[in-house]
Parts: C-alpha cells; structure tokens; sequence
C-alpha cells in the first residue's frame, strides 16, 4: 500500500495498493567487517536514517541489512516502518508472523496473553451490588479528572523545565537511538516479591534512573555556579510527566500469529492506540522500593480509567474532520513512555536466529523517549533522544542498570522474596 493524493477530496491523501519494488526498499551497503567499532557504526546508521524522511511516492517502509558483527549479534537489520502503517504492537505481530520458533521450525512463536480478570459470582447480593455500583462510579469519577487534566496539560500546564526539558520544534530533530538489555529474571523477581506487574517494575525503575539523572546533572550546575554540590541536589516540587501509550486490543481473545493478521480476526492490527499523562515522582527516596510503589499505585488508578480510550477517539475525531496536526500528541510532558511484549521464546526470522529485537520512534514531539521490550528472559531498553537536549543516552542506561539493581537488592534484604527464588 501506498498514499496518494485524491483530486476528488482536495487533494487528500489517501491508501491505494501498488506493487512492491524491493530494490526500493531492501538496501545492503557494502561495509568493512574490520572496522575499529562496530557498534557505534550501527549506532550512527541508524542516528543517520533519523535525519530523513520516507518517502511517500512508494510504500512506507524499509530495510538495511548491515553485515557487521556487534557485541549484541552477528549482524544487524533495521526496518524503518512509517507510524501510519501500524502501532508497537502491530508492527511486533507482523513481525512476529515473519519469524518461527527456533524449537520448532515450523512453529510460529505464540502470543503473550494477559491473565483474565476474576468476576465475582451472582452470589453477594447487596453488597456485591454496592461493590460493583462503587467501581462504576470510581472509573467515571477518574475518567472525568483525567479528562479535565489531559485539557488543562494541553492549554497550560507545562512541565517542570529540567536538563531532559526539550523545547518546542524537537520533533524534526535527528535522535540518538541506544540500547541495553536487562535480565527478565530479576525484573520478575522484583514483581513477584511487590505483587505487581512488570510494567509497574520498570515505570517504577525508569522513575529511579530519572532521579537519579537529574539528581546528578543539577549537582553539575550547582558546582559550574560555584555552589556546594551535596547528596540531594534535586529542586523541590519538579512536575515530570510521560505521555505513556497504551494498547487498547482484547489481549484474551487466543488467536495465533497467523490468525491475527487475518481480516475476520477480532484482533486488529492498524493504529489502536490510546495515551495516558502518567505522573513521575522525582526524588531521592529513602526505600528505593518507594518507586515501584509509587508505579503501581498510579498504574492502578490509571487502569481504573477511560483516559486511554478518550485519548483515542479525541484523535481519531480530530484526524478525520480537522486535520492530523490537530490530533497531534501533548508536547508540554518530559518523555514518550511505551512497553511493548516481544516472543516469549527464541525465534528466527527466515532462518536466522534473533539475538534482540529494539524497536523505537523518532519524529515525537518531545526529546526523550523509553521503549521497553521483553525478549523470552531478556528486557531490552531503548532511549531515543535529542542529543542538543539529553547528550548522554548511555549514561540514562547506566542507571535505569544501576536502578533495577538496587531495587532487586532492596526486595532480597527486607526479606520480601524466599531465599530460593533467586
């Protein structure tokens, strides 16, 4: 598929199949296996496509097969997919499709489902009544907040202005794209032991990694001022808020890959997204534990919430009688947060074996970007920046490393896991 304009509607643009030239498409340059660091070549590739654009004359994709071992793999490809092709976790289901599990060959990989939520019986009478009038009236009571925030958010309330603060007009901006990988284990460790899910453990371990930043490049500027650099150098009261994207496909609907990509499947592929202005608490904290529990305090909240599914239909109404502009997401929040589930298990992909898979985005509206990615026992971090506002994105995988470490230590010292499960 490709986008033409439609001289019956003005000009607008519109989807019209076409036939796939690969040769537009698949691009393999001609590299020196030798070279002095291939990772920061790889790096620098893919710092080098942010610069540009696709093109819209031709179907909006494409693929660079660099033949050149990094410390992660034994060559790297990069798809380069516009957004209005597909959301994460569209794009991961098609890509998905294209892989088999190394197990099995012929086996396509299965589907992360999310565990169904226990309704209670007919029995309870009044009180089960009362509990479930209570709930209804708690995700409107939140849905109305939520919506009045997200209006205030996009008219006024900007965030605190940080050293992760970017200006308006970094959405044109080339990004620098990093990446770490993080053992699933230990953030599984952490959620079991907190009763959580692994979203809140690593919100809660990126809001430790943002205190822990910040914390240090403000105590840079006290001591560029003059001022005596301490343990706390953190201003009081800092608003830093993510525009945290949410997947609003029926998770419990037991499809396989190859079903999903079908038109009669219940699970849509497309863009079916929506967004909530997720709140981070930026602090020392005594209990490094408190920001897991801050995480899930406010996940909680945010799932008893219509926020998501108002976020998108605002910007689908938008989209459809205004123009996309108009739908575009809030640029007055620090950070785009997004977690996508990977294969549960190792695949290959047309008979390669995948090492890791790090998808992220560039051309957001602002100058920081976390992708979280779980790969059968590994968890992968991507941070997507602009480097005129955030020059050390290995520096923020330093500590998101170094803040997950803490927390797991902090779990096995309270005793709140047995000795065996770890």
């Amino acid at each position: 598929m490709e986008q033409l304009p439609d001289e019956k509607r003005g000009g607008e643009l519109k989807w019209v199949r076409t036939e796939v030239d690969l040769d537009n498409h698949v691009k393999v340059p001609t590299l020196d296996p030798n070279m002095d660091s291939p990772d920061m070549f790889v790096e620098d590739y893919v710092s080098n496509l942010s610069k540009t654009g696709i093109s819209m004359s031709i179907p909006m994709w494409d693929l660079h097969l660099l033949n050149i071992k990094t410390s992660d793999a034994e060559s790297v490809g990069v798809l380069r997919v516009h957004h209005s092709l597909g959301d994460g976790t569209s794009l991961m289901t098609l890509f998905m499709s294209c892989t088999r599990k190394l197990s099995d060959p012929e086996a396509l990989p299965s589907l992360p489902m999310n565990k169904k939520m226990k309704h209670g019986g007919s029995s309870g009478g009044l009180l089960q009544y009362f509990i479930k009038l209570f709930s209804v009236l708690l995700i409107y009571w939140n849905t109305f907040v939520d919506v009045v925030m997200f209006f205030i958010t996009t008219f006024y309330l900007d965030d605190t202005k940080t050293p992760l603060k970017g200006p308006l007009g970094v959405a044109s901006t080339p990004r620098r794209i990093v990446h770490r990988t993080l053992n699933l284990e230990d953030v599984k460790l952490v959620k079991n032991a907190m009763n959580a899910t692994v979203n809140d453990v690593m919100v809660g371990v990126t809001e430790a990694a943002l205190s822990r930043n910040l914390n240090r490049k403000y105590g840079k500027i006290k001591k560029e001022a003059g001022e005596a650099e301490g343990h706390n150098n953190l201003p009081k009261n800092i608003r830093l808020r993510a525009t945290h994207f949410v997947n609003l496909r029926p998770y419990l609907v037991k499809e396989d890959v190859s079903e999903m990509i079908k038109s009669s499947s219940k699970v849509k592929l497309g863009n079916l997204i929506g967004y909530v202005i997720f709140p981070f608490t930026i602090g020392l904290r005594k209990d490094v534990l408190d920001h897991v529990r801050s995480a899930k305090a406010t996940g909680k909240r945010k799932k008893a919430s219509l926020e998501a599914l108002y976020t998108y239909l605002m910007a689908k109404f938008f989209i459809k009688f205004f123009s996309a502009k108009w739908a575009s997401f809030p640029t007055q929040t620090t950070l785009w947060y997004s977690n996508v589930p990977g294969p549960q298990e190792e695949v290959t992909c047309f008979g390669h074996q995948v090492s890791y898979v790090a998808p992220t985005c560039y051309g957001q509206p602002n100058a920081l970007m976390f992708h979280v990615v779980s790969y059968v026992n590994k968890m992968k971090i991507i941070v997507s920046v602009d480097e005129g506002v955030v020059p050390d994105p290995h520096q923020l995988c330093d500590d998101m490393e170094e803040s997950l470490k803490l927390i797991k230590n902090a779990v096995i010292e309270q005793g709140l896991v047995d000795c065996y499960d770890y």
